[in-house]
């Protein structure tokens, strides 16, 4: 399954997008965030895309238009750990305009858990 998730802009909540990125066997990871969540890093390869808009509609659209083509399969891993509620609400919306399927993930004691 490909991983999806947003890097909100303060740090504090990327532990939470490190562990499920570290501890899943995902076949493709995709980040999205700003200038400033490209301090990122973890010990897997991740395709990293910067958004720019501000806007719910704008920011919407970007998603969608950068992510058109990179998701290979009908479903993926998202992960919305870390970020703000519009920009949730973006990332949700363009994934489903895609299409593709969602099913949420986060990392627990246990590891690895789909909601």
């Amino acid at each position: 399954m490909e991983l999806v998730a947003f890097l909100g802009a303060g740090q504090v909540t990327w532990g939470q997008v490190a562990g499920v990125v570290n501890k899943g066997d995902w076949e493709n990871i995709i980040l999205i965030g700003n200038d400033f969540a490209k301090k990122f890093c973890v010990e897997k390869d991740f395709e990293f895309i910067e958004i720019k808009s501000t806007g719910l509609m704008d920011l919407k659209d970007e998603i969608m238009k950068k992510l058109s083509g990179k998701i290979k399969g009908t479903e993926v891993a998202l992960s919305i750990a870390s970020g703000e509620g519009k920009e949730h609400m973006a990332l949700i919306s363009a994934l489903l305009h895609l299409p593709v399927g969602i099913r949420f993930t986060a990392l627990t004691k246990d590891g690895i858990v789909f909601m």
